[in-house]
């Protein structure tokens, strides 16, 4: 039997493999589970022009590449708005969407207190690289959750990268065009995992508006322990890892019945 194929798109601090490890040890042999790097970051600084639409291309041709026609996408984070972008553009590609707190979903049907939100995001844009992060994470959160103080010695390489990047995403989703009605006709199982301490004006509300976007066929899974900072790939990949097989296994019995295969 073929193993599962899937793509592994990280947010925009912590790389693909650091991120991603413990889930793909949980998933297992059965799984052919790819961690891949924001395009973001191939270089120093953003490549000129980034946008959405440079990650959508990353993923084709590292898809192609591995010689993979179809295959299950998941994505955290920044990574889970280009997750939801790549869906809206090349849905003959994927057997399923799984969605890990995406950072955006789309400029339409926000509620007051989301745009809320997003305003103080773009307050952040003049703050000092250490303000920035540290303001950027607490909006994420519920404001009772106390966030651990950053590792003891010097932040890793990669680290310096981030700030510049987060702001990347922030200004391309004041522009980016995500088509509500192309990602309305998405045709596979979309499953969504939610923290239960994580900001409900933010994370919460983007997996009400994309339940509505997506019905019937969006599953959510609330990891009530857990937030944007801590999330379940992490902390919790046997349970996350039990939820996607099951995901997988459902999307892909569906397109050979569908394929009469």
């Amino acid at each position: 039997m073929d193993r599962i194929r899937a793509i592994l798109l990280p947010g925009a601090v912590l790389p693909a493999q650091p991120a991603y490890e413990a889930l793909i040890d949980a998933l297992g042999p059965e799984v052919e589970a790819l961690a891949k790097d924001l395009e973001l970051y191939a270089d120093d600084e953003p490549p000129p022009g980034w946008s959405l639409d440079t990650e959508i291309d990353g993923v084709l041709r590292e898809a192609d590449a591995l010689g993979w026609e179809t295959f299950h996408l998941v994505g955290y984070s920044g990574g889970g708005a280009a997750a939801l972008a790549f869906a809206a553009k090349h849905p003959e590609r994927l057997l399923s969407l799984a969605l890990l707190e995406p950072a955006w979903a789309g400029s339409w049907d926000w509620s007051p207190a989301h745009a809320e939100l997003w305003k103080k995001y773009e307050e952040l844009e003049g703050l000092p690289p250490d303000e920035f992060m540290l303001e950027f994470m607490r909006l994420g959160v519920r404001p009772d959750v106390v966030l651990p103080p950053p590792p003891p010695g010097p932040p890793p390489p990669w680290m310096a990268k981030r700030p510049a990047g987060i702001r990347a995403f922030l200004r391309n989703f004041k522009s980016y065009d995500l088509d509500r009605a192309r990602l309305a006709a998405f045709p596979q199982p979309v499953f969504f995992a939610l923290g239960g301490l994580s900001n409900p004006d933010d994370y919460g509300e983007i997996a009400g508006r994309l339940a509505r976007v997506f019905f019937p066929d969006f599953h959510l899974e609330v990891f009530s322990k857990r937030h944007h900072f801590d999330p379940p790939h992490r902390i919790e990949p046997e349970r996350l890892a039990e939820l996607l097989r099951k995901h997988w296994e459902r999307a892909e019995g569906r397109s050979e019945a569908s394929t009469g295969s």
